[in-house]
This record gives C-alpha cells, structure tokens and sequence, in this order.
C-alpha cells in the first residue's frame, strides 16, 4: 500500500492561491507586452502591473510558481522577465558555489 502522507496533495490545494491574486480583477493585458513594445511605453507598463503586484496577498506564491516553472513572458509575482531571468541565474549561482 502506498505511503499516502508521501503524495502530493489534490490540484486544487496546489492552485488555490490565485483564486486571491490581485491581478484577477485587472486587465491581464496590462501584464504582457504588446509586440513590439519597447522603452519608456514598456516601463510604464510595467510598472503599473507591478504596482497592482505589490498589493496583493499571494505575491510570494505567485513569484515562486513564476521561477519555478520559467515563465517566459510578463510580469509575475512583481517580477518581469529580465528580473526573473536575474532571481534565476543567482540562485544558480549559489548553488554551484556551494
């Protein structure tokens, strides 16, 4: 008989956080970049997603789920692609220093 304290949990328990995620009531396209969107108009926009990121309640868990699973486009758990791919390469780091 399998050790059941061993499994994982029910999927549900593993994704209910973004059921409180601050970001469900706002506009999802404030959190991708249009094609071809570059400098000042992607900083704004950027920064208004991260803006709504800083209050919610499940940022953490939103933010590990993102490098957890290398999300490659947006802004998740206040993090843009470039600060995840920063958040990634150090822990890299760290572990091969160790």
């Amino acid at each position: 008989m399998a050790e059941i304290s061993r499994l994982p949990g029910p999927v549900m328990d593993l994704w209910e956080w973004q059921f409180d995620g601050a970001c469900r009531e706002a506009d999802h396209d404030l959190f991708f970049h249009p094609e071809g969107e570059r400098g000042a108009a992607r900083r704004r926009r950027a920064e208004a997603a991260k803006a709504i990121c800083s209050t919610c309640p499940v940022l953490r868990e939103c933010r590990e789920q993102s490098l957890t699973v290398r999300e490659p486009y947006g802004v998740w758990g206040g993090l843009s692609e470039d600060e995840r791919t920063a958040v990634l390469l150090e822990r890299a780091g760290r572990r091969s220093a160790s």
